[in-house]
């Protein structure tokens, strides 16, 4: 009974996970305060984002178009997959952090719908720097490794700022959400690590580095602008750290 009990406790976070950070449709028990609980899945999602984004550059690839296409096209799954979610949180985050002078005007902006110049450009200068290094990747013939090792280590690193920075703000999912405890975080850190080890080699020392330092980074930032995160700031990191991985892997590989 004990262990049917625990293996009803994985899906049941595996489920919550999968409707929190993509649009995938899966039945789900629980309520928002159970979704904390599943930051250690994080990564695993990851994996099923990459791995859909990765199937759908070799099928672009197979057909015949160029990495630069193919690598277009894997973007364009991964946005359709999550519903642009951390693309979105990337703009908010650059609106609100550098189009407010007050922590309340920042909030306040971040929580517009609307979109300004920042937002415009941090959208175009994420997507740009992920394209061009996914088109140099299958180039040189690197296509699941990146798109799996990127998505599972950003991830992972969305569980982590989750942990260290307070909320933000007194509503909204991530108030409600809650934040993991140490032994979740750590979890989901332990399975990106594997991951990446199990297919990158030890180039995941490098990658884990690079990705470890632009987190502490965004971390930083998130704390002296608006006081710790929100659900726009841990999108944001998430698209920083897959750009992260994405390039280290790329410098190491070519």
């Amino acid at each position: 009974m004990a262990r049917n009990s625990q293996t009803r406790d994985i899906l049941s976070a595996l489920s919550l996970a999968c409707v929190l950070l993509t649009r995938i449709p899966m039945p789900t028990r629980g309520g928002a305060a159970d979704l904390s609980r599943s930051a250690w899945a994080w990564p695993l999602i990851g994996l099923l984002v990459g791995a859909l984004t990765a199937l759908a550059a070799t099928v672009a690839l197979m057909l015949g178009f160029p990495p630069g296409l193919a690598a277009a096209v894997a973007l364009a799954t991964g946005i359709v997959v999550t519903g642009a979610m951390h693309e979105d949180g990337l703009a908010d985050t650059a609106d609100g952090f550098w189009g407010g002078q007050t922590i309340a005007r920042r909030l306040e902006i971040m929580r517009d719908s609307r979109i300004g110049t920042y937002g415009v450009l941090a959208l175009v200068f994420s997507v740009l720097i992920r394209w061009a290094a996914l088109s140099a990747l299958f180039d040189a013939g690197w296509i699941w490794v990146p798109l799996l090792v990127a998505a599972a280590t950003s991830r992972a690193a969305m569980a982590v700022a989750m942990h260290l920075l307070p909320n933000a703000r007194h509503d909204g999912l991530s108030h409600d959400t809650g934040r993991p405890d140490r032994r979740v975080v750590l979890s989901g850190v332990a399975i990106a690590a594997v991951t990446a080890l199990g297919l990158a080699g030890l180039a995941a020392v490098w990658i884990a580095l690079t990705t470890a330092l632009v987190l502490a980074g965004a971390i930083q930032m998130s704390r002296q602008k608006i006081g710790g995160q929100s659900g726009d700031t841990l999108g944001a990191t998430q698209q920083v750290c897959e750009g992260t991985a994405l390039l280290t892997m790329l410098v190491l590989v070519t």
